[in-house]
């Protein structure tokens, strides 16, 4: 168990949103919550239940009944907190949930602090601070995918390969530590051979790790998908197909768009934020204009890019131009001809000839909307994570995986330099730091603050 600081402190806090609801769910947490409760409990005496049962009755503050309320009672250790936990589910009364947890105040408990019950949870062994984090992107899940992995980082799949990286290293580091005690004596207690071959090792893991970032934070927060092209190229059309909604405004008149539009839909359980942005040409219209700079901004930006165009309306002259600034872009982009029902096939021969990739399609035909969800979430490749590798969502673990591979670089670099065994020893111990750092073995009082001041009150 980890040392915890107010470990007295019976905590209190509304775990469900606030707003009205047909429920709401006002949690506790410490030595006496369930002391504290049974004082205002009409109903069984909760002192002389069991753990993990519900009971109903009434919170009373005095004679005065404030509601009728299911208790929901756990008994230390088997809770989240592995305190003491009482959770009281009221009406959603916004002023019942007030006068309940005020009266509980009054009783002895305190107002929790953002994440204070998850600290809790972890300060008490619990779980690690990896397995705390991905608590946060649990509920903050808003995709399949999203969901997944921090389901599956909670319940320690992350947290296992640290471990085992840093089991495999800590042996050696012992038998390092061991060779300084004999530093007057010719003794190799840890082969060097070996040493190299591990680290290798690790690297390779590490790296990969490191690689799956830019995955994982697909993962974690959508996909920046910006719909760029020339004024009337059916761009908002195509973005209220998209989401099967009238989100954008949609005119004959070029240059409807004076700022960019956004919004959110699943594909393939993936998040993407669709941006329909303000057209791409030179304009004298002052407003008009500043929505055209925002655009290049916002592409800049973007994970992916749909370049549309309009085949009625745009030279084969135009595209080549347009493709070729987007290329220079560097940012992944998918072609996008628009408007099929009325080009010129010879048009449309001369486009395949010269771009075999790009799609043909009307953005009214919801089938061909279909097929371009489909080549869409192609373009993001979900590879690794449909295989069940690991992956790095968290950017603090993402830089302690940095650092990790910089030290151990180092511990090659010293080994091939033959520096002394104090200088591989020092480079082995920063490597097991910076991997601590992510599942909490090594961690602050800063940390530990910033990382769950980031959560909801209740959690």
């Amino acid at each position: 168990m980890r040392a915890l600081a107010q470990n007295e402190d019976t905590i209190i806090a509304l775990a469900t949103p606030q707003g009205v609801g047909a429920i709401g769910v006002i949690r506790l947490s410490g030595k006496e919550a369930i002391s504290i409760t049974n004082a205002v409990f009409k109903g069984k005496d909760l002192t002389k239940q069991e753990s993990h049962t519900i009971h109903f009755g009434t919170i009373r503050d005095g004679e005065k009944i404030l509601d009728e309320v299911l208790v929901s009672l756990f008994i230390a250790p088997k809770s989240f907190t592995k305190e003491n936990v009482i959770e009281i589910s009221c009406h959603g009364s916004s002023y019942i949930i007030r006068q309940i947890i005020q009266l509980l105040i009054r009783k002895g408990a305190r107002p929790a602090k953002p994440g204070e019950f998850t600290k809790r949870a972890f300060m008490h062994g619990q779980f690690d601070l990896a397995q705390a984090e991905a608590v946060a992107d649990l509920i903050n899940a808003d995709s399949e995918a999203a969901h997944q992995t921090a389901l599956s980082q909670m319940r320690g799949g992350f947290s296992d390969e640290i471990k085992r990286l840093r089991e495999e290293l800590i042996h050696f580091a012992s038998m390092i530590e061991l060779e300084l005690d004999f530093g007057e004596e010719d003794v190799e207690f840890a082969s060097r051979e070996d040493l190299t071959n591990l680290v290798n090792r690790l690297l390779k893991v590490i790296n990969a790790l490191i690689q799956s970032f830019d995955l994982g934070n697909v993962i974690k927060n959508g996909v920046p998908t910006v719909i760029a092209g020339k004024p009337n190229a059916g761009k908002s059309t195509l973005l209220n197909a998209l989401l099967n909604e009238e989100k954008a405004i949609v005119s004959d008149i070029a240059g409807t768009t004076r700022d960019f539009i956004e919004d959110e839909i699943i594909i393939g359980g993936i998040a993407f934020r669709f941006i329909d942005t303000a057209g791409l040409r030179e304009t004298t219209d002052v407003i008009e204009a500043m929505g055209v700079e925002r655009t290049q901004a916002k592409m800049k930006t973007a994970s992916l890019i749909i370049y549309l165009f309009d085949l009625a309306d745009t030279s084969i002259v135009e595209v080549n131009k347009e493709i070729n600034l987007l290329e220079n872009a560097g940012v992944p982009f998918l072609k996008l001809a628009n408007k099929l029902d009325k080009a010129d096939p010879t048009f449309i021969e001369t486009l395949q000839g010269q771009h075999p990739d790009m799609m043909f399609l009307s953005a009214k035909d919801p089938e061909q909307v279909e097929k371009l969800k489909e080549r869409i979430l192609e373009l993001v490749n979900l590879d690794k994570f449909k295989k069940g590798d690991t992956v790095v969502t968290n950017i603090r673990h993402y830089d302690s995986l940095l650092q990790t591979k910089n030290a151990l670089t180092a511990v090659i670099e010293g080994i091939d330099n033959q520096v002394t065994n104090d200088f591989v020893a020092m480079d082995i111990r920063q490597s097991l730091h910076y991997l601590g750092e992510i599942t909490g073995e090594i961690t602050t009082d800063d940390l530990l603050a910033n990382i769950f001041s980031k959560f909801c009150i209740g959690k």
